[in-house]
């Protein structure tokens, strides 16, 4: 069994996504899974929350070593007042499954910036 890489980080400009969000509407729909969505809706800013779960995602894909792959795979909880959680599902829940890990999170947001690291530890 290869060994993962373990830690993953992304770092993004939320004004990025929210342009390509408003250009692409259908792209949330491939990005967010509804639960993500209707979090994200309910904030103030949404687009600085959906931003923070992209980076969220990468920074998972990074960590695991994924090549290809759905990112509505990778389901964001929480933040804000709750710890920040990860579901993962289809592909890179059987990686995940069969390298014997889980992935903790830790997000950002701070002017215009979004961002994640994810680490893959076995329990």
């Amino acid at each position: 069994m290869t060994q993962l890489p373990g830690v993953g980080i992304d770092l993004l400009e939320i004004s990025r996504l929210e342009l390509a969000l408003e250009r692409r509407p259908n792209l949330k729909l491939r990005l967010f899974d509804a639960e993500e969505i209707e979090f994200c809706e309910r904030s103030r800013k949404p687009g600085r929350q959906l931003a923070t779960r992209f980076c969220a995602k990468e920074a998972t894909i990074k960590a695991l070593g994924l090549r290809g792959g759905n990112m509505r795979d990778i389901v964001v909880r929480g933040g804000g007042v709750e710890p920040p959680a990860i579901l993962l599902k289809g592909h890179a829940a059987r990686v995940a499954k069969d390298h014997g890990v889980n992935v903790s999170l830790s997000l950002t947001h701070e002017r215009g910036m979004a961002a994640a690291v994810a680490l893959a530890t076995r329990p």
